[in-house]
């Protein structure tokens, strides 16, 4: 028998809505939901009572009351770092959902803590689940469409101000603006695929949304396999989410995956006629509600089917989520410098994971 896996959710707030949905659909059920952990009792009690398990307002509490074996961090982004750190160093397997942290220096001590402690310790990024990105990743893998040339993220999405007018989506010390909130994914993507990017030219702005952070940001991309990309995401689309894209140039060829989430194969062109298009489009790509998608359901199956086997290597490596996060503070550091910003651990933006002065 495999060992059932004890799962904990700290934070119940938007992102644990769907999570609902997600481990409603986990086909592989070798876990259990012992507990859910929120500071606000009227939330935490009533994600209690939906997956019918124990719920507190203490996290170190219910670690030391339950012991679960894995936590999920969902709690807004400032806290990533100081929740992870609590449960590994009480020995718990820990998944947060993105940024990792709010900084390279503590997703690197985090990632110390997690080894010292042989534990399991990761970042969601689930688009990298998607069909047409895993389609995409086997046809760079196999390069049959020979050099990229240019390539283009375009996140267009809708956040009104009631999204920002909580007590900490947009701000600079708990989440940052449309770079580290919502296009960090996109990010991820065309670093860990197209990349490695090795310098930025930023431009931020707040175009509709009022808060701390930007809601608009337009970046030139210099990859060190000599192509140039382009990089332009936006809140302030309306009145819906419009689109999430990532279109490649190469020189025998073009991809364009489209969709509110990268889940639409949009566009596949190549110099020959031994790709049947209409049927590559058909099997890779996802009708989806939103742009969280529908990557959370195999990256979780993928946790829960590791830990079964007591392997603690989490689906996304370590080293490329802190890789992303340097690349959000090079952005950063691009704006607030007024000039290119080559990607370093050296480059940190003086405002991102930093209270507002």
């Amino acid at each position: 028998m495999k060992k059932k896996i004890n799962i904990a959710l700290i934070g119940c707030g938007r992102v644990a809505e769907h999570y609902k949905y997600v481990f409603n659909k986990i086909k592989n059920k070798n876990y259990v939901i012992i507990a859910v952990v929120d500071t606000n009792s009227e939330k935490a009690e009533l994600f209690g009572k939906h997956y019918k398990c124990k719920y507190y307002t203490n996290f170190k509490k219910m670690i030391n009351d339950l012991k679960p074996d894995l936590n999920i961090i969902l709690t807004p982004s400032g806290s990533h770092y100081s929740n992870s750190k609590i449960s590994l160093e009480l020995k718990c397997h820990t998944i947060t959902e993105k940024p990792i942290s709010m900084t390279p220096k503590q997703a690197r001590k985090l990632n110390e803590i997690s080894k010292k402690n042989k534990l399991m310790f990761g970042c969601v990024f689930q688009n990298r689940f998607n069909p047409a990105i895993k389609f995409l990743e086997k046809i760079l893998k196999k390069n049959l469409f020979g050099k990229i040339l240019t390539s283009s993220v375009r996140l267009r999405w809708c956040r009104y101000q009631d999204y920002y007018d909580d007590e900490w989506h947009g701000s600079w010390l708990n989440d940052g603006g449309v770079v580290n909130q919502q296009s960090i994914h996109h990010l991820d993507i065309i670093n860990w695929l197209l990349g490695p990017i090795k310098e930025v030219s930023c431009y931020n702005t707040n175009i509709l949304n009022k808060l701390e952070a930007e809601d608009t940001s337009v970046c030139i991309l210099n990859f060190e396999n000599g192509s140039l990309g382009t990089f332009e995401a936006t809140t302030s689309a309306r009145p819906r989410d419009q689109e999430a894209s990532l279109n490649i140039l190469f020189e025998k060829g073009l991809i364009e995956i489209g969709g509110i989430g990268l889940n639409k194969i949009n566009k596949f062109e190549s110099p020959n006629n031994k790709f049947n298009i209409s049927k590559i489009k058909k099997e890779n790509s996802q009708k989806i509600k939103t742009g969280y998608g529908l990557g959370h359901i195999p990256f979780f199956e993928s946790v829960i089917n590791s830990l079964s086997k007591s392997s603690i290597i989490p689906p996304i490596d370590v080293q490329d989520c802190i890789s992303t996060t340097e690349l959000v503070h090079a952005i950063y550091y691009s704006y607030e410098n007024r000039k290119s910003c080559k990607i370093s651990s050296n480059k940190i933006s003086k405002k991102l994971g930093r209270r507002n002065k």
